[in-house]
């Protein structure tokens, strides 16, 4: 179950061995293959974005504003929308189903919470919508107290600002600054997402090792998010 750490993890300082370096050119940031969409609201988005941008087979997240009515929100000016995360997809490599089994191991449900922070799946086609009404059906037993989700049919994304993009990756920015990432980079980016869950332990240092050698890492920048994996792995979600 969910394990929300209500803290924050200080920016990291840049290692004395990795000062004279100036970019990581062959970061992979593009993967060219086609997706399917999935968009959760999960009671805050920078926890699902560090879980899914680490999840085999999800290729781009990005968070944002949804669900509302208010239009060009902002995080002081939020209206009626809830924090939601998009996520783009290989559905050859990982199905709805198991999106969906994460959203419900990963927050709580039957939490009643203020629209900003509720619990919704907004599905993008008529099969998300028949997955996700079994999948709510079936999840009840596993809960004491009513499931609060709601099931709605996806609406107008807004991107939420900058700083809240892979939002744990930038409590590294000299990180950041070697990937490039910034603006519409840092929301498309293939490794920024998978780095924004590995440095605060999503996916595993088994995953990690398997993974390393097509982010585009150099030595010491890989051993360098090695060793946040290590440390954070298994201690639960951020918000």
């Amino acid at each position: 179950m969910f394990q929300a750490t209500f803290t924050k993890i200080h920016e990291a300082h840049r290692p004395s061995d990795i000062i004279g370096h100036t970019t990581l050119k062959k970061a992979l940031h593009h993967v060219d293959i086609p997706t399917r969409k999935a968009t959760f609201a999960m009671a805050c988005f920078w926890a699902p974005d560090a879980l899914y941008g680490s999840t085999v087979g999800v290729i781009r997240t990005r968070v944002g504003y949804s669900g509302g009515t208010k239009v060009n929100p902002t995080y002081r000016d939020l209206g009626d929308h809830t924090e939601v995360i998009e996520i783009d997809y290989d559905p050859n490599m990982i199905e709805f189903e198991t999106l969906l089994k994460l959203f419900w191991e990963n927050h709580d449900p039957t939490a009643k919470a203020k629209i900003q922070y509720s619990s919704f799946i907004f599905y993008h086609d008529e099969e998300q919508k028949k997955i996700a009404e079994k999948s709510i059906a079936e999840q009840q037993s596993n809960f004491q107290k009513p499931i609060l989700t709601l099931i709605r049919p996806v609406q107008k994304f807004y991107d939420a600002e900058d700083y809240h993009q892979k939002y744990r990756l930038q409590q590294h920015p000299w990180l950041c600054e070697l990937l490039g990432v910034k603006g519409d980079l840092l929301k498309n980016s293939y490794v920024a997402a998978r780095l924004n869950g590995y440095v605060i332990g999503c996916g595993g240092i088994t995953q990690y090792e398997q993974e390393l050698p097509i982010l585009g890492l150099d030595e010491a920048v890989g051993d360098y998010v090695r060793k946040l994996v290590i440390k954070f792995e298994g201690q639960g979600l951020i918000c």
